[in-house]
């Protein structure tokens, strides 16, 4: 293909830049997409905070089935025993645990007894690592709405009616377990029952573990999604470059086409991609060069029109002018003979002329039907020999049997190409001979032949007879008979209905011309067919 040719006026005049008005483009919808799905994935953090209220939920019920296991088993421990009872469940649960006697005076407390204690700690002295972690578990409770936990706060004076608790246990005889954040926002949970005896029992614990526990799996579901999002931003860059850059450029491309800024704009054809992408660029090239092709095919028709009138017409004005002014009766009967020659040379010419610009036109449009080849040119053949065949040629048809060599087409216009074929076989043969037609089923295909005995078509000749207005005719024909439309006008029917129309050497290895027709056959099963 031709390179690009874009004149010096043009290139100062930039092409109109490619956009997609009322909506984004295809890159960003593509990265739309896939950072959706993690949008959803990062619900994950949704999740996370479900699971730390459900953990916080399963602690307050264990401690508080604890104080009801104490309460149920303290009547039958000695004092002195209840005691060390008490110390070791502290240890074991990690709780500091307090008894107050029923006028509320401290009497044991397992964080001076050799039990667990906890300790709270001044956010201000903590890391500023300690700090991120406490400011990005607010975000993420103020971005699922958590219902805030109260702040846990020691009493001034350690006696029982300045725990909450155990107020509230002392006015329903139940146990009470209540969640409060510690002032670097770990959950305190605290349990606290009222005794038989008019003791009351209060544990509390700090549950740093759980706090521990949701920032881990926040840390790594962080990690996952950035990777997941850098990867995805990745992957979607590649995928939009691999996707989007080659089609900017077909549309790049197809605008130049669009607006005749160059005369060979090149197509990119993309010869190495070999998905849907690359047969979309050899199709949009192979479209472009065939309506090139079709553009410089019309220029080429209206040079050669303009050039075939203007020799009818200059040699029409010629005798015209002559007969002004010639007396002589014999050559003005010459002038007139002329002109009238002339005349019907134009006419045969505007005929065929207009025949010749409007097949495709029609072709296009037209529903094709299925067309028995054989009983077409034996009608063909009985209605010529009836109107008589000049110098006395003869015919010849082999004719196969019906529905045999059937085609899908239309009926008129392969009535046309026969004539055309049989017109040039007989101008051509001398006055007896045979001009020999058959039609046979050769593959998938029906082959046409049409022999003659003239002179032939040497084979350098062989494709330039099919262009228009190119015409070789007998010596003893008169000039502008034919106005060298027929073959052409036959090869464009003939590639109309998806067939070839080739010239080949004689089997016999006669003296003579063959022209041979491809046509797709009909299949039983295409709509239309049927015996008669």
């Amino acid at each position: 293909m031709a390179p690009d040719t874009v004149s010096q006026k043009d290139r100062h005049i930039p092409y109109p830049p490619i956009s997609w008005r009322g909506g984004f483009s295809l890159t960003w919808r593509i990265l739309a997409v896939n950072v959706i799905a993690l949008a959803l994935l990062a619900g994950g953090f949704f999740y996370i905070d479900s699971y730390r209220a459900r953990v916080v939920d399963e602690r307050l019920v264990q401690s508080a089935r604890r104080m009801e296991m104490i309460r149920d088993v303290a009547p039958s421990i000695p004092p002195a025993s209840l005691n060390e009872l008490l110390r070791g469940l502290s240890l074991r649960n990690a709780e500091r645990i307090r008894l107050y006697d029923p006028s509320g005076v401290l009497k044991f407390d397992s964080a001076t007894a050799g039990g667990a204690a906890y300790m709270l700690v001044d956010p201000d002295e903590e890391p500023l690592k300690r700090h991120v972690a406490r400011f990005l578990d607010e975000m993420v409770d103020g971005v699922v709405d958590a219902e805030p936990l109260p702040p846990f706060e020691e009493p001034r004076s350690d006696i029982a009616s300045g725990w909450p608790e155990l107020r509230e246990a002392a006015r329903t005889g139940q146990a009470v377990s209540t969640a409060r954040f510690a002032p670097d926002r770990t959950p305190m949970i605290s349990a606290a029952i009222l005794l038989g005896n008019g003791d009351s029992l209060l544990a509390i614990t700090n549950a740093r573990d759980i706090t521990r526990a949701v920032r881990a799996e926040r840390l790594r579901l962080t990690i996952v999604l950035t990777l997941a999002l850098l990867s995805s931003i990745w992957l979607s860059l590649f995928l939009a470059r691999t996707i989007v850059l080659p089609l900017r450029k077909l549309a790049r491309a197809t605008a130049r086409v669009r607006l005749g800024r160059a005369r060979q704009v090149k197509i990119p054809r993309l010869p190495e991609r070999r998905d849907e992408i690359g047969a979309l660029a050899r199709s949009v090239a192979d479209m472009t060069e065939a309506l090139r092709n079709r553009i410089d095919a019309t220029d080429s028709f209206a040079a050669d029109v303009s050039h075939e009138l203007k020799n009818p017409i200059a040699s029409l004005r010629s005798a015209l002018d002559g007969l002004g002014t010639v007396s002589d009766p014999e050559l003005k009967a010459q002038l007139l003979g002329i002109a009238q020659d002339d005349v019907m040379r134009l006419d045969r010419l505007v005929t065929d002329i207009a025949e010749a610009s409007r097949i495709d036109a029609q072709l296009s449009h037209t529903r094709f039907e299925p067309v028995d080849l054989g009983q077409l040119i034996e009608q063909m053949l009985l209605a010529r020999e009836a109107r008589g065949i000049e110098r006395g040629v003869r015919l010849a048809f082999a004719r196969p049997r019906r529905d045999v060599a059937v085609v899908m087409g239309e009926e008129a216009r392969l009535i046309l190409v026969i004539d055309n074929l049989l017109d040039n076989a007989v101008s051509f043969s001398p006055p007896g001979a045979l001009v020999q037609v058959t039609a046979t089923v050769l593959n998938d295909e029906v082959l046409l032949s049409v022999e003659d005995e003239g002179p032939g078509v040497p084979p350098a000749e062989r494709e330039t007879v099919f262009r228009r207005f190119h015409s070789v005719r007998p010596e003893n024909e008169s000039f502008g008979k034919h106005s060298g439309l027929g073959l052409a006008i036959a090869r464009s029917i003939v590639e109309g209905h998806q067939g070839r129309i080739v010239i080949a050497d004689r089997d016999d290895a006669a003296q003579g011309a063959r022209f041979d027709v491809y046509l797709p056959l009909a299949h039983l099963n295409d709509p239309g067919i049927a015996s008669e």
